[in-house]
């Protein structure tokens, strides 16, 4: 067998940039189906909801500004490359998730519906940005170096935090949205655990 053809290929630029577009374009979708229910999840982007639902700030804003320290992290393990690229992919779902609603109109979703289409769209968004060298920073950064470091499940790692966060926000959520919440949490992170394996997928470097 010829060894070229097991190498993988590196992805081009122009292929890294349209799955950067795409997939913080489906991440915004799924942010704004859990915003119009008044749903959470975890993460950075959990705590950018909790802001947007307690101060002024947009999702948007909110979100851009609490990934600002984890910058750190990614420099130091994950190099310049990535650390770029996930700067662009926060600043994209920053600003795609405050333009969606000029597009589309949500004006009643189902809160069950939203937690698992929602959670299923940026599961599949996440996953478009790791496949690239990408993320979405915060736990994702933590939660990808312990995966590459140590072998534990991205997918699990970052379901029992997610889980956590959405539950310690029962002080600003209904507790039958935070139980739905948790829903949208397993839904999103199912794509990972099934989907984001090392050594599955060989064009990601």
């Amino acid at each position: 067998m010829s060894t070229s053809a097991t190498i993988p290929k590196r992805h081009t630029r122009i292929e890294d940039i349209q799955a950067l577009v795409i997939g913080t374009l489906i991440i915004a979708l799924g942010v704004n189906f859990f915003t119009q229910a008044g749903l959470l999840t975890g993460g950075t982007a959990g705590m950018a909801f909790l802001l947007q639902y307690t101060t002024s700030l947009t999702f948007g804003e909110a979100f851009f500004l609490v990934n600002i320290p984890f910058y750190l992290l990614a420099m130091k393990y994950m190099g310049w490359e990535f650390t770029l690229k996930t700067f662009s992919a926060v600043f994209c779902v920053s600003l795609f998730s405050d333009l969606t609603p000029r597009f589309i109109s949500l004006n009643s979703i189902e809160p069950i519906y939203a937690a698992l289409a929602g959670g299923f769209l940026m599961g599949v968004g996440f996953l478009m940005l790791f496949r690239h060298n990408a993320s979405l920073g915060g736990i994702n950064i933590l939660a990808r170096y312990i995966a590459e470091k140590y072998g534990i499940s991205f997918g699990k790692f970052q379901m029992a935090v997610d889980c956590t966060i959405v539950t310690l926000s029962i002080f600003v959520v209904d507790i039958y949205l935070i139980a739905i919440s948790i829903i949208g949490a397993i839904a999103l992170n199912i794509i990972l655990a099934v989907n984001h394996k090392p050594g599955r997928y060989m064009g990601n470097i």
